[in-house]
């Protein structure tokens, strides 16, 4: 599982103009791409090193401060642009693999204490948030 984690002020996803998920004040927005051979024990892995990684104001974690996650699915994140003009998606897991997996690590994050946002998998998202520092960091296990 690969992640892109964006410590914001501050973060929504819209889907057809209507507010699907969003968080407020200081947490992460966190892109979720699942390759083929990723697991439910590779999504818990993920969700305790969201959880804990100290990547917030004062080298603080969400657990630390009881900050909220937005977790949004993005396929992409497994493209593959080296040759030619158009990526490749062949890495990236199809839906009926990668969308338990996704669910799984908001699950565990909510087992661990956590106040998750989600997007909604599979659709048209729109994105908004207000990177914090900017700081954004690559997280895979």
């Amino acid at each position: 599982m690969r992640a892109v984690v964006q410590r914001v002020n501050g973060a929504s996803v819209t889907v057809d103009g209507e507010t699907v998920g969003e968080i407020v004040g200081e947490g992460l927005c966190v892109l979720v791409g699942v390759t083929h051979d990723d697991t439910p024990a590779k999504a818990a892995q993920l969700a305790r090193k969201l959880w804990s990684v100290r990547i917030l104001e004062g080298e603080k974690s969400c657990s630390d401060i009881g900050a909220p996650l937005l977790v949004i699915s993005q396929f992409t994140l497994y493209g593959d642009a080296r040759k030619g003009r158009r990526p490749t998606w062949n890495a990236a897991a199809p839906g009926p693999v990668a969308e338990p997996l996704v669910n799984e690590v908001c699950a565990q994050l909510r087992e661990l204490g956590a106040d998750v946002a989600e997007g909604r998998f599979g659709e048209n998202m729109k994105v908004s948030l207000l990177n914090d520092g900017p700081f954004t960091v690559l997280l895979e296990v």
